[in-house]
């Protein structure tokens, strides 16, 4: 759980600077949008979490998904984030609360990507 919280965390980062760095209205908002929504998410899935389970710390992240080089790869970071949370939810707690929080997740996620993608 460690890992997959503090690799949302780092997303949520990462897409907040690509939302100061893009030129492109249409993904300023759709970052903007994902930044704002996961922090509640993530609020959401560690207190639940918590509330049945033991208290977090030492979050980690997973490693670089590759050197994004451009505003073109936000679209192809998302998808990667997306993907690297259905791997990793099958090894996470599997209670209905938090299946609803992930896919909550999934769902911001796959939204943001569609935007990303598809409406720039």
């Amino acid at each position: 759980m460690n890992e997959y919280i503090g690799t949302l965390m780092q997303s949520r980062n990462q897409a907040h600077i690509f939302h100061l760095q893009t030129s492109s209205y249409s993904k300023h908002v759709a970052l903007q949008e994902y930044y704002e929504g996961i922090i509640c998410l993530i609020d959401s899935l560690v207190e639940s979490y918590q509330g049945k389970y033991e208290i977090l710390t030492d979050y980690k992240m997973i490693g670089t998904l590759d050197d994004i080089k451009d505003e073109g790869d936000v679209a192809n970071y998302i998808e990667k984030i997306a993907r690297y949370c259905e791997l990793k939810r099958e090894k996470l707690p599997q209670d209905g609360f938090l299946n609803n929080i992930y896919d909550d997740i999934d769902t911001l996620l796959r939204t943001t990507h569609y935007k990303l993608d598809r409406l720039s």
